[in-house]
């Protein structure tokens, strides 16, 4: 296994990463969208090459999946006669609505453009590890919220003008914030905080800045921070709203749709023929958004109602309070080898007995083996496949001791018996989310291993 290959790795283009079901590579085109034919043809591709499988991640990403060495060259091959340059080095992430969005506080992407142009030329990408990114949101409908980084930056409206909140190392409500300041001074401020991760080794990142680091970075700012000060000298976190890129997005100019790819996965075909339908309907461009999602450009309100029927009826996602989206599947089994449950499945059962729980406090990650890789980090519940069937973890990763096993044919009603618990028991007013903290990690193992 080469260094791109291990997981941790970004599997980009000229580098697939071994998985399960073979060789992944993940695709961020340069212009931010695909035109329709530029999808399709992808789409293709992935059928004569891959396993036919097409994901969007919960970062944005393209990626086709079950490659082999060979096959991933004459992919490489078709993108490039296709025409799509795609992005290289360190992420700067915008939104999916950037220079779109009406109610955007400011286009991101310029200051995005002098980020990349600068990281460039001090030689910082052959620096930095593949998995130090930088978030730079003009806000707006589709904000970037829930996507983490180890710089973010963020537009905000003063008395002064449009400025930029500097923060590092998190999400939206996670990040620890810095300063405010205009955007020279948060293209600078961006780039010394890449070098001071460069300089501690590839394997660094945000989150390992130390104390003082954090302060000389704070003390540039030209403006007031949004609230007081920590001790350590940067700003008190502040919670912010979440935005989940499916429905109708009205544009400065036209609208958009947003539609979401169930579970993140979706056949080739599928995906063809809904580009295909949306290229008659007078699509001009598609985006890849964070949330799993795709979302068309160019159409009319009445080519918004027909591309939500085709898609609805192809199985993807068109309303965002699809209990589907409250939920992260891997391939699973049998799709990926390493997978010991049938990850999808189950995920569907689930999602359509038990819509009324799945609300917006729960997060539902069903993991074919412990690697974890639709969602790495902790969720309310996790299923995970192994040697003693499918696992229940509360509050944790699919790493952690599960509190509880069946069979993973069986895993869906184990689930089920869990969600009728919560139905009895929580109170008015009360998030499933929470009911599960007060019902405690042994109180719902012992009703998940119930017959």
């Amino acid at each position: 296994m080469n260094a791109f290959s291990r997981r941790g790795a970004c599997p980009a283009l000229s580098a697939p990463m071994q998985t399960g079901d073979g060789r992944l590579v993940r695709l961020n085109p340069v212009a931010g969208g695909l035109s329709p034919k530029s999808l399709i043809g992808l789409g293709e591709s992935a059928l004569r090459h891959g396993n036919g499988i097409m994901e969007v991640t919960a970062r944005g990403s393209l990626q086709i999946r079950g490659l082999t060495p060979g096959s991933a060259r004459l992919l490489a091959a078709e993108v490039d006669a296709l025409g799509i340059a795609v992005r290289t080095g360190v992420p700067v992430e915008t939104g999916p609505l950037a220079g779109l969005d009406p109610e955007e506080v400011a286009d991101p992407r310029p200051l995005a453009e002098q980020i990349r142009a600068a990281i460039d030329d001090s030689g910082l990408a052959q620096r930095l590890g593949p998995k130090v990114s930088v978030i730079v949101d003009g806000g707006g409908r589709l904000k970037m919220d829930a996507v983490t980084a180890d710089v973010r930056l963020a537009a905000m409206r003063t008395d002064a003008g449009t400025q930029w909140q500097v923060a590092v190392a998190g999400d939206g409500q996670t990040a620890t914030l810095l300063v405010m300041v205009d955007e020279d001074a948060a293209r600078n401020i961006a780039v010394a905080i890449l070098r001071m991760v460069a300089e501690k080794g590839r394997e660094a990142h945000a989150r390992d800045l130390t104390e003082r680091q954090l302060r000389s970075l704070a003390s540039w700012h030209l403006f007031a921070p949004p609230s007081g000060r920590t001790e350590g000298g940067a700003v008190e976190r502040l919670p912010v709203p979440a935005s989940f890129p499916i429905g109708v997005f009205d544009l400065t100019d036209g609208i958009a749709l947003g539609i979401g790819l169930p579970f993140g996965s979706i056949p080739a075909q599928k995906l063809i023929e809904l580009t295909q339908r949306a290229f008659t309907l007078g699509a001009t461009e598609i985006r890849l958004a964070p949330g799993r999602a795709l979302v068309f450009i160019g159409l009319s309100p009445t080519a918004c109602r027909s591309l939500q029927q085709t898609a609805a009826t192809l199985g993807f996602v068109t309303d965002a309070a699809d209990p589907r989206t409250r939920i992260a599947a891997c391939p699973g089994a049998p799709a990926c080898a390493s997978g010991w449950i049938a990850t999808r499945d189950i995920a569907e059962t689930i999602a359509a007995e038990n819509r009324d729980i799945l609300d917006s406090s729960l997060t539902l990650h069903i993991s074919g083996c412990a690697k974890g890789c639709a969602h790495p980090g902790p969720a309310a519940l996790t299923l995970v496949g192994g040697e003693n069937g499918a696992g229940l973890v509360v509050d944790g990763t699919a790493k952690a001791l599960p509190a509880g096993y069946r069979p993973g044919y069986d895993a869906a009603r184990g689930v089920d018996r869990v969600a009728a618990a919560i139905r009895r028991t929580r109170f008015r007013g009360e998030t499933a989310a929470a009911c599960l903290t007060r019902l405690g990690a042994a109180g719902v193992g012992e009703l998940y291993r119930q017959e």
